[in-house]
């Protein structure tokens, strides 16, 4: 039995946030019900983040809403409103992810919703809080990224680089999910419900609390090497390195030791461990030069015989044919209920030797309509 099985969730929000969070909690057992407007649904549908189209729709929604139910409902319907309240009254969690004073607009924001459901969490992430000159701002993962500091902790010294992913939307969405969980463990004790809220301002800020604390400390905004950087406040050779027929990556390491094991002569002079920052970009200059003299596989060979942390460097198509990946059943088919199949990826959490696996793809716009009606509703 998984943990949340038996656990409602009506879920309001839509594109990448709050359907990240209803997917981790839907993968450990809880019936997910997606709630979407009649005719377009979820903008994650159509508004696509690649120009892959799966089965009609953006692949980053097949992906994210996954194990999912969908309840098409027009909130401008009295009709339709009447039904989603009696889904609320029964439901163990409630959340969105609109900007502050949407879901007071509609009607179900927490004080409404607590009147009906004493014990409900209500759960709801913003871009930048309910307070503040900023809360009315999108809040979108580039201009989060930028506004938070870190486009310019990767990539080489320089411009600003932002990450590759959206990754303050799934940070947001990771943190409402623990803050969820928290309280549901506290209302098995208590009976007591909470309103459980996340920004994605406040995300991104705390993703970075390594780095900010550092700066509280000591006052200098981070200062990333010119050649092959990978952490700012990291000296060499901390980075990814060119060989002769890829990339390696390299954590840290003393320099002397590197140079002896790769007969490289011009790294024995750094002998001082603060020269490994101090002097970085010169000592990573003369160690890109000579990784690029030999394969990536005669490297690791000689460095992991000495217990140096390093690492091939791999792409998808490469990984997903190593044995470690293979191991791990990460991937997993799941199915529409009109039949197509797709690939994806599964919870990473492993509970009592249990993977938490579901063969259940995304739903179809409305597809659960009359089934939640026929269970929860009438």
């Amino acid at each position: 039995m998984k943990p949340l099985e038996d656990y409602l969730i009506v879920d309001f929000s839509q594109f990448l946030s709050g359907p990240s969070a209803s997917l981790k909690l839907a993968d450990m057992g809880a019936r997910v019900i997606k709630i979407e407007k009649p005719g377009t649904g979820d903008i994650c549908r159509q508004l696509y983040t690649s120009n892959v189209i799966m089965n009609g729709e953006s692949s980053v929604f097949h992906a994210i809403n996954r194990n999912k139910e969908s309840f098409a409902a027009d909130l401008k319907s009295e009709e339709d409103k009447a039904q989603l309240w009696e889904l609320v009254k029964k439901a163990d969690v409630v959340m969105h992810n609109f900007r502050p004073g949407v879901m007071e607009r509609l009607g179900f924001d927490y004080n409404a919703v607590k009147a009906v459901n004493p014990n409900v969490v209500y759960g709801e992430i913003s871009g930048y809080g309910s307070e503040g000159p900023w809360r009315n701002k999108p809040g979108q993962d580039l201009l989060l990224q930028s506004l938070t500091g870190l486009v310019w902790l990767s990539g080489n010294a320089g411009g600003p680089v932002p990450m590759g992913l959206s990754i303050v939307d799934m940070l947001a969405g990771n943190q409402l999910a623990q803050g969820i969980l928290a309280c549901l463990v506290r209302r098995s004790i208590s009976g007591e419900g909470a309103l459980v809220q996340v920004s994605m301002l406040e995300s991104a800020i705390d993703f970075q609390f390594e780095a900010i604390t550092t700066y509280y400390y000591d006052g200098k905004l981070p200062e990333r090497s010119e050649k092959n950087n990978a952490h700012a406040y990291l000296g060499a050779p901390y980075g990814i390195y060119k060989t002769a027929d890829g990339y390696m990556a390299l954590a840290m390491g003393s320099i002397p030791q590197l140079g002896t094991l790769l007969g490289c002569d011009e790294l024995l002079k750094y002998t001082e461990v603060a020269q490994a920052f101090a002097l970085r970009d010169e000592i990573k200059t003369i160690l890109a030069a000579h990784l690029q003299t030999n394969t990536t596989q005669h490297w690791l060979d000689i460095l992991l015989a000495a217990d140096i942390w390093c690492a091939q460097v791999l792409s998808w198509d490469k990984l997903m044919q190593e044995e470690g990946f293979k191991t791990l059943d990460m991937i997993q088919q799941v199915q529409m209920s009109d039949g197509y199949s797709y690939r994806t990826t599964r919870s990473p959490i492993t509970m009592d030797g249990e993977l938490f696996t579901s063969t259940k793809g995304s739903p179809k716009l409305g597809e659960d309509n009359e089934t939640i009606i026929n269970q929860l509703i009438k």
